[in-house]
Parts: structure tokens; sequence; C-alpha cells
């Protein structure tokens, strides 16, 4: 495995940002051989260096050929900010575009999967459900899909992420959007959801779960993992591997060094 630390101007955000990159490495030197990739999202005051520095992300992937985007979004809780730059749009749309061109990247809905923790968990939802034709799973650790409780998500962040722009019909409405996919027969991203019994934010999380489990056929094959454990790394680098196990990859360490 390789670990690309990535800078590159963004048109939407209009700066440079650095993104974090796990590529696999094939021993057959295959060019044509595109890669799954899961775009993992960090959580609030984080950022792309999380993941790498705090659990053992690389050694999870790695029996699977899975590549890992792991970019920054500040506490923008990667939305197209009402008082600030447009994360949305960058990590949905313009990074996808961009990094495949530098990397060998599948643009197959079934080899692309988001997931994230915390704020990212709750982004993961919004940006997957909004765009369900390029995302074959979803994982939330540690969040709902909308987060209400705890001060980072009310008041003043609040104003500068949402503000006064509506929620319906939009790639806010988080709900409405998995109501429409079901509706209009869309894709359905597989959804993988876990939250520890600890967790400041498990109110959040059973919120969702009664929501996902009212749909009748379980459309989104979601699944609730209870486990014991708080809002912290620990549970966080444990909870990972049940999500990379979810995806149900075939083992291809062999094909990589």
């Amino acid at each position: 495995m390789a670990l690309a630390r990535t800078r590159l101007f963004s048109d939407a955000l209009g700066l440079c940002v650095t993104v974090d990159v796990i590529l696999p490495q094939r021993r057959d030197n295959a060019q044509n051989h595109k890669l799954p990739v899961l775009w993992l999202l960090h959580g609030a005051f984080g950022n792309h260096a999380d993941w790498i520095r705090r659990t053992s992300i690389e050694r999870y992937v790695a029996p699977y050929g899975l590549a890992v985007v792991m970019p920054s979004a500040q506490n923008s809780c990667y939305t197209d900010m009402a008082h600030g730059s447009k994360y949305y749009t960058f990590i949905s749309e313009e990074l996808p575009r961009k990094l495949r061109t530098m990397f060998n990247f599948s643009e197959k809905r079934e080899d692309n999967f988001i997931a994230g923790l915390s704020m990212g968990g709750a982004g993961s939802f919004m940006i997957g459900l909004a765009n369900p034709e390029k995302y074959g799973a979803i994982g939330c650790l540690s969040a709902g899909a909308v987060n209400y409780k705890g001060s980072f998500h009310q008041g003043r962040r609040r104003e500068l992420t949402i503000g006064d722009q509506p929620t319906e019909n939009s790639y806010l409405d988080v709900y409405g959007n998995a109501k429409k996919i079901v509706e209009k027969k869309l894709p359905c991203p597989r959804i993988f959801h876990c939250c520890g019994d600890d967790d400041f934010l498990l109110p959040c999380a059973y919120d969702t779960k009664a929501f996902f489990e009212s749909m009748p056929g379980n459309p989104f094959d979601y699944q609730f993992l209870p486990a014991p454990g708080a809002h912290t790394w620990e549970f966080w680098d444990e909870h990972i591997q049940d999500f990379i196990q979810y995806l149900n990859l075939p083992d291809v360490r062999e094909q990589y060094k």
C-alpha cells in the first residue's frame, strides 16, 4: 500500500487543499485495473490526517485492494455553507472528478463507498442519499443522519453551515431523499450504522434507526450495530472494520504488495 498526500487546487473552494489517499499496489503492474474507493470523512474539528494518524485504516483495507480518500472539510458539516465554502460540491462532485484523472479509480457505483465518523457520518448519509447513483454503500459511525444534539450542531454552527437555506427537496433533506429514492425506484445504497451505547449522539442515531427500520422491505439493507463505547477513536478504529466487512469485498491480497 502507498500513502499519497495530495495537494490540489479546488475550484469549488477557491483554494489549495490537502487530501490523503491510500493506494493499493498491484504485484502484476496491471494498468487497466480500476480501483474500488472508500471516500472516508473526518469528524468535527478534524482534518484529512485523522484516520491515518489514529486508526489502522491502511491495514484494514489492504486485503481488499481498496483505495481510501480522506479529504479535509473544516467544520462545514459537509455542506455548501451559508457563510463559507462549498464543501458539499467539492466532495460530491469536484474531488471524485479530479482524482479520477490522477489515480486509476473506478467510476462504477458498486465500486464507490462513503463513510465517516460523527460529523462525517452525518455527512456520509447526506452526500450518499443525495447521490444514490454514485455510491454502493454508506457507513455512519457515532452519529445520526441528522444530528440535533450537542452544542456543535446548534446555534452559531448551524447558522454558518445551513443558515436560511431551504432544506426540503435539496441535498440537505436526508430523510426526504431516502423516501424519494424508494418512490422513484432509484438505486439504493446499502447502509451500515453503528453508535456506542455511551455516545452523546445516540438519540440521533436511534431516530435514524427508527426511520430506516420503518421502511417496508428494508430497501437500503439498513443494518444498525449497537455496541459498547463512547465518542472515541478506540470505538471508530474498531467499528470501521465492521463497515469494511459489511461491504463484502473479495479478498485479493495475493494480487497486492
